[in-house]
């Protein structure tokens, strides 16, 4: 069966049983639906009755928030792949469920749009009778229309053949009636995180406060200060994407709520401020910051809130280097070496050799990583020696420099004296730019040189090491930019360390360079140095790989426009 970009998925098992469904249900899902997959939960749903079942409302149960835990954990698991989003729209206490709906015995008075439009529906309900296979399939179309927007001819498809049989583990689940423990709900609750590359951990964090919120939910997003010790804090997404994309997944998943979203750029926000918020959710990592919270709440003459914990998301595929739980930083570590962004319109250069621009802040690895790519076949060029060949006597910069600074920086055999030459441009931009207007340009005829040659000599890859890459101006040169960053405090121990300086010199050394955000902002590939020698070299050579395949059709054009260049 062909596959759809975005699916419903209807679950009717009983919620004793659901627990132990969910992953083979997900995992026949995952083979269909390739994007999006939104999951419309309904306990005993009987579609082959012969009656048009309606959606009910379902009341909020500590088993139902487990479940959704225990769902968004199972779906990270075996279809990571997929966006999953858990609808809670026919999720409501008893009291809110009859107040100011049309139909109070009805979720969906009218269908709700969602934010990607369902192209199949598929459900777990078994099948008794082959022969009502048809009769099911439009039960659950007409079904899923009444519920949401989609098409009349909606595709429908039964996933109970494919389950595998499951097993007889039923330790800590409910027995077959055994009655479900309400759960306590309150009308504001506040919830924060930085909600970067929203991920399983956050989807459970944002659902369950959406059943504990009857009324209204704040969100409170970590934006500047509170992102300073976020590893590789430089690939958080910006502010507006992050609060874009909470925005669309609240919307689908409750949107009778109120939500508002807002910068959290201190521990504590809104929370010690707001005399109407109840609840506050935290996880066990956050506990001690809602405690932190609520003493602040009492010092201000307000009441503390219910601080309601919810259990950590193992991370069944975590590295080494990586947490144990499912986390933002694991998923930003996981890009470094990948294509963030696709190259820019390169074609003034010749397709081969195909040249990668290297660079990053003092201290962060650059140099290293150059000489892994040369290792693993690239040219390496290196800019820095190339500054020294431009200052040679006899060179065009040579004379050009002389001119401009003066004779007295030389030294007794004609050579300048380069330390000399960088007290008179320290501190003064308009002098640096002088000299940099001179160097510049002659290292980036050199480099075009060694271009030159490498292609001459059949290279494939030429990996430019340059500190001063985009200051220059020299990416016109390079097919791609790659970054590499350490956090500012590593940098300066690094420096400190190899340069003799002391942390404020090393500090302002970098701090007179592009910062790591700004570099990343215009990079293709981001790498890291930060962890073990292991680790870089994991990620070069998965940079490397990565690399190959993307080159592999100019290597082939190459070698079939080759002869035609000989004619």
């Amino acid at each position: 069966m062909s596959m759809f970009s975005t699916g419903i998925l209807v679950l009717t098992s009983p919620l004793h049983t659901l627990p132990l469904r969910i992953a083979p249900v997900l995992s026949s899902a995952a083979q269909l639906v390739e994007r999006t997959l939104y999951v419309h939960l309904h306990p005993g749903l009987n579609l082959g009755s012969g009656s048009q079942p309606r959606p009910v409302f379902l009341p909020p149960a500590v088993d139902l928030s487990t479940l959704i835990s225990r769902l968004y954990s199972n779906a990270a698991d075996v279809c990571g792949h997929l966006d999953v989003r858990v609808l809670l729209t026919n999720v409501r206490t008893q009291s809110a469920s009859c107040s100011g709906t049309a139909i109070p015995n009805c979720p969906f008075p009218t269908p709700q749009s969602l934010s990607h439009s369902p192209e199949v529906v598929l459900t777990d309900f078994p099948l008794q009778d082959p022969g009502q296979s048809h009769q099911v399939m439009q039960c659950l179309q007409r079904y899923t229309g009444h519920c949401y927007v989609c098409s009349p001819s909606l595709p429908s498809v039964l996933l109970h053949p494919q389950l595998v049989r499951l097993q007889e583990n039923r330790e800590g689940l409910k027995e077959p009636g055994e009655e479900a423990e309400p759960m306590q709900t309150y009308s504001d609750v506040v919830v924060g995180g930085t909600f970067d590359r929203l991920h399983g951990a956050h989807k459970t964090l944002l659902n369950i406060s959406c059943l504990l919120a009857n009324r209204r939910l704040i969100i409170c997003v970590c934006d500047h200060a509170m992102l300073k010790k976020k590893v590789l804090k430089e690939l958080v997404e910006p502010y507006s994407l992050r609060v874009q994309r909470l925005q669309e997944f609240l919307q689908d998943i409750k949107p009778s709520l109120q939500v508002e979203i807002m910068p959290l750029e201190d521990p504590y926000g809104v929370a010690v401020v707001d005399p109407l918020l109840q609840c506050i959710v935290v996880s066990e990592e956050t506990r001690r910051g809602g405690e932190a919270v609520n003493k602040k709440r009492i010092e201000n003459g307000l009441p503390p809130l219910i601080l309601h914990e919810i259990q950590l998301l193992k991370d069944a595929h975590h590295t080494e280097t990586e947490e144990e739980k499912i986390s933002s930083s694991s998923l930003r570590s996981r890009l470094l070496g990948t294509l963030l962004t696709p190259p820019k319109h390169t074609s003034h250069l010749a397709a081969l050799p195909y040249v990668i621009g290297l660079t990053g802040g003092s201290g962060s690895g650059k140099s290293s990583i150059a000489r892994q790519l040369e290792a693993l076949g690239a040219v390496r060029i290196d800019c820095d020696k190339l500054g020294h060949e431009v200052y040679q006597p006899g060179t065009a910069a040579y004379r050009r420099v002389l001119e401009e600074f003066g004779s007295d920086l030389l030294n007794e055999d004609k050579t300048i004296n380069r330390r000399a030459l960088g007290r008179k441009v320290f501190g003064n931009q308009e002098r640096l730019k002088a000299l940099t207007d001179i160097v510049w340009p002659e290292i980036a005829l050199l480099v075009e040189n060694r271009i030159s040659q490498a292609r001459e000599e059949g290279k494939q890859v030429c990996v430019l090491d340059a500190a001063v890459l985009q200051e220059a101006g020299w990416t016109d040169m390079v097919h791609e930019v790659w970054v590499t960053v350490i956090p500012e405090e590593e940098a300066v121990l690094r420096i400190s360390e190899r340069d003799g300086l002391t942390a404020e010199d090393a500090l302002r050394r970098l701090q007179s360079q592009w910062s790591n955000s700004k570099q990343v902002a215009h990079a293709n590939v981001v790498l890291s140095t930060l962890w073990e020698p292991e680790v870089t070299q994991k990620q070069v050579l998965k940079a490397w790989n990565l690399l190959q395949e993307r080159i592999q059709p100019r290597q082939e054009g190459h070698v079939l426009v080759s002869p035609s260049s000989q004619l």
